[in-house]
C-alpha cells in the first residue's frame, strides 16, 4: 500500500482484489438466501399443506362431517400454531448455521409467483367444492396435489441452489 501522508490507499491491484472478494461474498450470500428449508422443516410444511383442504373442508361442511365444526377448528388453530412455532425454530436455526435471514425475496419471480396464486387456491378451493357437491374427493385430491407441489418447490429451490453454488 501507498502512504501519501496520512491516507493509506491500496494499489490498484488490491483494488481488484477487495473488488473481486465482495462479489464473491455477494454471490455466496445470495446463494445461501436461496438454499432450500432444512429437510426436516420442508417435510413439517407437506405434512401441513396436505392438512389444510380437509380440515378446511370439515370446518366449512354443512351439515357437519366426520367431527363437530369447533374440533376441526381446534385441529386448525393447533395446526397453524405448531406449523409456525417450528418455523420459527427453521429460521433461527437457518441464521444461525449461514448468518443468513430465510429470504424468499431473491428466488426468481417465475417460480415464486404462480406458488403465491395457485397454492391459496388450490387450498381453499376445493372446500368450496366440497361444501357444493358434499364429496370428499375434492379434499384429498388438492392435499395429495399439495403435498406433490411442496415437494416439487422443495426440489427446485435445492436444484437452484445447486446452481448458485
Amino acid at each position: 500500500m501507498e502512504s501519501n501522508g496520512d491516507v493509506i490507499r491500496p494499489t490498484p491491484q488490491q483494488a481488484r482484489a477487495a473488488l473481486a472478494e465482495l462479489e464473491h461474498v455477494q454471490a455466496s450470500t445470495a446463494a445461501l438466501s436461496a438454499t432450500p428449508w432444512p429437510r426436516w422443516f420442508a417435510v413439517v410444511l407437506t405434512l401441513y399443506i396436505a392438512a389444510i383442504p380437509p380440515v378446511l373442508g370439515g370446518m366449512t361442511a354443512s351439515p357437519q362431517w366426520l367431527l363437530p365444526r369447533l374440533a376441526w377448528t381446534a385441529i386448525m388453530v393447533m395446526a397453524t400454531t405448531g406449523y409456525s412455532a417450528l418455523f420459527a425454530v427453521a429460521a433461527a436455526r437457518w441464521r444461525e448455521k449461514t448468518g443468513v435471514a430465510l429470504r424468499l425475496d431473491v428466488l426468481p419471480k417465475r417460480a415464486t409467483l404462480p406458488l403465491a396464486i395457485g397454492l391459496p387456491a388450490l387450498l381453499v378451493g376445493p372446500a368450496v367444492a366440497f361444501r357444493g357437491t358434499g364429496q370428499p374427493v375434492w379434499l384429498f385430491a388438492a392435499s395429495g396435489i399439495g403435498a406433490a407441489v411442496s415437494v416439487a418447490v422443495h426440489l427446485v429451490f435445492v436444484r437452484l441452489h445447486r446452481q448458485t453454488s
